[in-house]
């Protein structure tokens, strides 16, 4: 019996994505629709269907000669991936905090606790679930379309963050992050609780930049944030890098 019939499309679009996305499928790598198939066990149609969705979405590029290419990092993608998000989410942010409820709190609580238990373990795959619950919950409110966005915007973030080595310290800091942002939003303060995420955003965009390309000038992320939360762009100014954090093996920590 081939073990590949019954293959829809949804499940084998979803199956790559992820592979994509957790670097399972590595940036810039190059293979071909045999090689996937063969990889995945899954049919060259329902294959040929979901690579034409990942290109659109960016994630591959796809030839005619059926010669495929996970698209590679970039500090031009992750430049344009930030100023998407920070744009987006802070408004989002804003329309969420002031209808947050005690129970919102208790949950966003929860999720710091669950990161705190992970990433003492450095368990950085298990510490993405309660991550993503955290930022979903203070953007929870903004609308059908602004959270579909936002979602997809933090997934390709993933693509870059599974490729960024963390450390106990440097994840020491990002979680003092993410417990100023749950009391800013605990006290329903919008315009500080979006400051400080923009601003856990920065951090992270530098980050990232400074291992792809340590001279880059993210000046449209600068000018981008200087418009949707002032005092954000701290962090480019003082030139944050990676450097100036301890690192250890490459473990995908947020």
């Amino acid at each position: 019996m081939n073990s590949r019939r019954g293959h829809t499309f949804a499940a084998v679009y979803g199956r790559l994505r992820a592979a994509i996305l957790d670097g399972e499928l590595e940036a810039g790598e190059i293979t071909t629709q045999m090689a996937l198939a063969e990889r995945f066990d899954v049919g060259r149609t329902p294959l040929r269907e979901a690579l034409r969705v990942l290109q659109k979405e960016g994630l591959v590029v796809n030839d005619p000669n059926r010669r495929v290419q996970i698209t590679a990092h970039s500090v031009a993608d992750v430049e344009q991936l930030y100023v998407a998000r920070v744009m987006l989410e802070s408004e989002a942010v804003r329309a969420t905090v002031p209808q947050l409820t005690s129970r919102d709190d208790a949950e966003l609580l929860g999720y710091l606790a669950q990161m705190d238990h992970y990433g003492g373990a450095s368990d950085w795959i298990a510490l993405r679930d309660p991550h993503r619950a955290f930022h979903h919950r203070l953007y929870s409110a903004a609308g059908e379309r602004l959270i579909g966005l936002i979602a997809e915007l933090a997934e390709h973030g993933e693509r870059y963050r599974a490729a960024n080595a963390a450390s106990a310290e440097l994840w020491e800091q990002r979680q003092a992050e993410h417990r100023a942002i749950a009391a800013a939003a605990g006290r329903r303060d919008p315009e500080l609780s979006a400051q400080l995420l923009v601003e856990h955003y920065v951090r992270t965009a530098v980050m990232i930049c400074a291992d792809l390309e340590p001279e880059h000038d993210l000046r449209r992320l600068t000018a981008t944030v200087a418009r949707v939360a002032p005092g954000a762009e701290r962090p480019l100014a003082a030139g944050t890098t990676r450097g100036e954090h301890p690192t250890a093996e490459r473990s995908g920590g947020p």
